[in-house]
């Protein structure tokens, strides 16, 4: 068989690329745990600086910092033999409340390797998994990925593209987060509009406890978090009911948009806020379609599999979540604004 060298090398460079990315995502949670890239951030260092402001040992930190230099996480300075961290680098790695908090989602791959036996048991036999089952890594890693982009949009950029809801939330409206894992859209939200009631729904216990208790250890008076699925919640009357990166998870996506439907004021809005995507496979492959798909492969679909749901998958895209949330009876809807990583839609009654 005649092998073009071009293409075959071409091919083997993307791979040996991506098996360096791969080897070293552990590495990146090595650093994100020792604080190796926070005390890097804070002036450069030699191995033994480093390990000493950091209370490793300095052979293996010798060996990360190389493998770090050698995939551009780090920079190199070969004639003082330190190694640093730009100003780029920095946002990205050292600072989780940064709207670009890269190491925040190695957490999710973590998981994602946990889960590995039961995902090939799932590829096999068709069966889910539900949230709950996956290793803790993957909530903390989840809240990290996402409340990048919240603290980077939600209150300059996504709110205020809704026709009217900052006006009312500065007011003082009654609001639904639905799927709010460890809460971090809530209360973001609720900080920013002190006259506001906001409520978040999870269906994972231990999600909401830890919301509470960051509600609580904030001083957040006017938001609380309860134990609800997302057809199962009581409020009425609400003014604003969002999903934040959470409907093409679920089992019944059309039963929640018509519970928030259900549970809307006439004049009320839905926040849909859902990774990047368009509407077609050929749309998506590309970087963000490569981390989505591989997401979802192994944790969103299998979450809606596993309560018998449709499996929207991570990459649904806008036609779809339009079809969803009018079967669920809005009657208008709208792409309100977009980042490289989400769309962020608007439905109305």
């Amino acid at each position: 068989m005649a092998i073009d060298n071009d293409r075959l090398n071409t091919f083997l460079g993307r791979a040996v690329g991506d098996l360096g990315a791969a080897i070293s995502a552990t590495l990146m949670l090595v650093g994100d745990r020792l604080g190796l890239y926070r005390a890097l951030a804070a002036s450069p260092a030699t191995p033994a600086d480093l390990a000493q402001r950091t209370h490793t040992h300095e052979r293996y930190i010798r060996e990360w910092l190389a493998n770090q230099a050698a995939g551009g996480y780090v920079t190199y300075d070969a004639d003082s033999g330190r190694y640093s961290l730009d100003d780029a680098q920095a946002l990205c790695l050292a600072s989780p409340d940064s709207p670009v908090d890269l190491a925040g989602a190695y957490y999710i791959v973590e998981a994602a390797f946990h889960a590995l036996e039961r995902t090939t048991e799932n590829f096999r036999t068709g069966q889910g998994m539900e949230w709950g089952e996956h290793h803790a890594c993957l909530f903390h890693g989840t809240e990290r990925f996402f409340r990048a982009g919240y603290h980077a949009h939600l209150l300059t950029e996504w709110l205020p593209a809704l026709d009217g809801a900052v006006e009312k939330l500065g007011h003082g409206a009654r609001v639904a987060d639905v799927g709010c894992g460890h809460g971090a859209s809530t209360l973001l939200m609720a900080r920013a509009f002190p006259h506001s009631q906001f409520v978040g729904y999870d269906y994972h216990a231990d999600s909401v406890r830890t919301a509470n208790e960051r509600a609580s250890a904030a001083g957040i008076r006017n938001a609380r978090f309860e134990v609800a699925d997302a057809v199962g919640y009581d409020e009425e009357d609400l003014d604003l009911v969002t999903f934040f990166d959470c409907l093409h998870d679920m089992g019944d996506p059309i039963g929640a948009a018509r519970h928030a439907y259900q549970a809307l004021k006439p004049d009320g809005h839905c926040l849909l806020v859902e990774p990047f995507a368009g509407d077609h496979v050929q749309d998506n492959l590309n970087p963000v379609g490569r981390v989505y798909y591989g997401a979802s492969s192994q944790i969103c679909v299998p979450v809606s599999l596993a309560r018998h749901g449709p499996a929207l998958g991570a990459q649904a895209g806008q036609a779809r979540l339009q079809q969803v949330m009018a079967e669920g009876g809005f009657r208008r809807f709208r792409r309100a604004a977009e980042t490289p990583f989400n769309l962020v839609l608007e439905a109305r009654p």
